[in-house]
């Protein structure tokens, strides 16, 4: 018997379903950042040294990616090693504007925690930071102009999606998948596949 190769996800299928998710449009820099990415990058959920972000605003973010995808029965943004991919993503591919524009959506987030808290978002408890999130998730959908949180939120899905964990344990990767049923409940698979 010889050994095949085993298939993986190639670049273009992965932006094409996170192009999904994202309700199909991602930037260009997200776009040229993931199929540039010949070589593999430093995902490692703890101990990246941020390029693009001083390390609390690191460490900010990475809270922040925790809350756009938490862990629960699947490891959450920072374990799939999203906070790194999103440091390399803004130091290499996004223009200085745009990094500002991140930094400064970051300091908005600690500016807001202490005007209605008196600390630090960091410092609050993980449901006021929540609904200050909320807050802003709001504010960055509601309008055209190009806002961090889009940035954030675009670059957590593509960073986890485009992980092993977010591929094998999320989308329950299959490399040779069973036989095909196509008209069955829902409640009996879960969770989408990735194929």
């Amino acid at each position: 018997m010889t050994d095949l190769p085993t298939p993986s996800i190639d670049r273009r299928a992965a932006l094409h379903r996170v192009a999904l998710l994202l309700g199909g449009a991602l930037s260009a820099p997200a776009i040229a950042g993931v199929l540039a990415g010949c070589e593999r990058h430093d995902r490692a959920a703890a101990g990246f040294t941020p390029r693009a972000l001083a390390p609390a605003q690191a460490e900010l973010m990475a809270v922040v990616a925790d809350h756009i995808i938490p862990a629960t029965d699947t490891p959450g943004a920072r374990a799939a090693g999203a906070p790194a991919f999103i440091d390399m993503m803004l130091a290499d591919y996004y223009a200085p504007a745009d990094r500002e524009r991140f930094v400064a959506g970051l300091a908005d987030l600690d500016a807001r925690a202490e005007a209605s808290g008196g600390r630090a978002f960091l410092r609050c408890e993980p449901g006021r930071q929540r609904a200050i999130l909320d807050a802003v998730d709001r504010e960055a959908f509601a309008g055209r102009d190009p806002h961090w949180f889009r940035t954030m939120k675009e670059l957590t899905l593509l960073a986890y999606y485009t992980s092993e964990i977010g591929a094998t344990k999320e989308l329950r990767y299959q490399q040779v998948p069973g036989r095909f049923d196509g008209c069955i409940p829902f409640e009996t698979v879960g969770r989408s596949w990735s194929v």
